[in-house]
């Protein structure tokens, strides 16, 4: 029995083949044609369950052709929000996000943890011990920080994260990256030390990049979302059971 997994971000598509909660070979897509790609992975075999979890709209139209590519498919976007309800959690907490807090869950059952997704957005949510939803954050995710500096003001050049980040800065670009990254280390280790118990699980692109500077023990699992989506997938097989 498999299922088919996809996540849909800001900026690339990721996927995955699931028997089950076990992950086979990943796929990623960045490009304009997501729904071809997604096609593609259909074209050789059916597969009982298609979850697409994505920050942009599926049309009407892709929805119709992905359904008669699977034995029944799930949507999570902007125009399909009961996904929510169905995990205790607000409409207004993403498809990926979702997902992420329902693979904390079953990973880290019977322990609260804060899940930081590190991407285009720094996401941060709170799970209590007994699982139940504690809230979240939104900000400006590490490269967008550096992108914004640079377009909002002039007199600014675009920099990048770097390996070796200095404490301060000694001219502009060493200045930028010490603020950005640093005040994310800061703004992390806030969090943290705010739920001192909680287990911190990192995430998203640039999840690596932050892990190797902190000081606390962090885990690090880069599939979380499609953990998330396997989990979820899984509900609906065996609603159909």
């Amino acid at each position: 029995m498999s299922n088919l997994i996809i996540d849909i971000g800001n900026t690339a598509l990721k996927a995955a083949w699931a028997d089950g909660v076990i992950l086979g070979k990943t796929f990623r897509y960045q490009g304009e044609k997501m729904s071809d790609f997604i096609m593609s992975l259909v074209s050789k075999e059916k597969p009982d369950v298609m979850i697409i979890s994505s920050v942009r709209e599926i049309s009407r139209q892709n929805e119709e052709r992905f359904r008669k590519e699977c034995g029944r498919l799930v949507l999570m976007d902007p125009r399909h929000v009961r996904y929510a309800e169905k995990y205790g959690l607000p409409s207004c907490v993403t498809p990926d996000r979702a997902a992420s807090i329902v693979a904390a869950r079953h990973l880290f059952k019977g322990k609260g943890c804060v899940v930081f997704d590190l991407g285009t957005t720094m996401t941060v949510d709170f799970i209590g011990a007994d699982g139940s939803y504690g809230g979240g954050v939104i900000s400006p995710g590490c490269r967008t920080r550096f992108r914004a500096l640079n377009r909002y003001s002039r007199s600014l050049p675009l920099a990048d994260a770097p390996e070796y980040v200095q404490d301060r800065g000694n001219d502009i670009i060493t200045s930028i990256q010490s603020g950005v990254v640093k005040g994310i280390i800061f703004e992390i280790e806030g969090y943290l030390g705010q739920i001192p118990d909680y287990t911190a699980v990192f995430t998203g692109g640039d999840a690596i990049y932050f892990a190797k500077r902190m000081k606390n023990s962090i885990f690090v699992v880069c599939n979380l979302v499609l953990v998330g989506l396997a989990l979820m997938a899984e509900d609906y097989v065996e609603e159909d059971l």
